[in-house]
């Protein structure tokens, strides 16, 4: 594992690699608004992913790296996005952009345009909780690749029955919520969970080259 950080336009931003031995290709993924790269299933996909190929670069985006609370705009989320993607596609490798839920609007936003080989959205949030008419789902039908969307049962942010048709994959967590976090009631168990996330993930990357 090394970390580097990189000048945006935003700030200063951070990636933690966990390096593939031979690595096909490069998971780029961010976290949300409310949290940073200790989410449950970006430090699972750290882990895992690497064993199938796969570098995971865990993005901190510079607001987190300054310490604030709060998230910017859409707009300085992409620019610090832009600005990190010449060091994620420095290893020459097919990038895969990621993130979990505004990480993963950031992620199918400037997929096109920054030429990433595919998406994987993470609990991508749908809609506010409780208000499905304010829909993101262009964002989601706009990525222009590839898309995986992985979804708890239970989002708030949206269930996987609530999204739209399109070309995208759909992988749904049983009874997780926005975080993929499972009742201790449910008929799987926390590490389960996490495993339906690693082991279609890992499917899905095999597929891309």
């Amino acid at each position: 594992m090394t970390t580097e950080t990189i000048d945006t336009d935003a700030g200063t931003a951070r990636i933690t690699w966990h390096p593939a031995t031979e690595p096909r290709l490069v998971l780029a993924v961010s976290h949300g608004a409310g949290g940073g790269i200790e989410a449950r299933d970006l430090r699972a996909l750290a882990a895992v992913l690497p064993g199938h190929g796969v570098s995971v670069a865990l993005v901190e985006q510079p607001w987190r790296v300054a310490g604030k609370k709060l998230a910017p705009a859409p707009k300085t989320l992409d620019s610090g996005w832009r600005g990190l993607w010449p060091a994620l596609a420095a290893p020459g490798l097919p990038v895969v952009a990621g993130g979990r839920s505004a990480g993963a609007r950031v992620a199918c936003r400037t997929a096109s345009e920054l030429g990433a080989h595919a998406v994987l959205a993470l609990s991508f949030p749908l809609h506010p909780p409780g208000k499905p008419e304010k829909s993101r789902a262009a964002e989601l039908l706009g990525a222009g690749v590839r898309t995986l969307v992985v979804q708890g049962g239970n989002d708030p942010f949206g269930k996987p029955e609530e999204f739209p048709e399109g070309t995208y994959e759909l992988i749904e967590v049983p009874y997780g919520d926005h975080g993929f976090a499972v009742p201790k009631r449910a008929e799987i168990t926390q590490e389960r969970a996490l495993e339906l996330i690693t082991d279609g993930v890992a499917q899905w990357a095999g597929s891309l080259v």
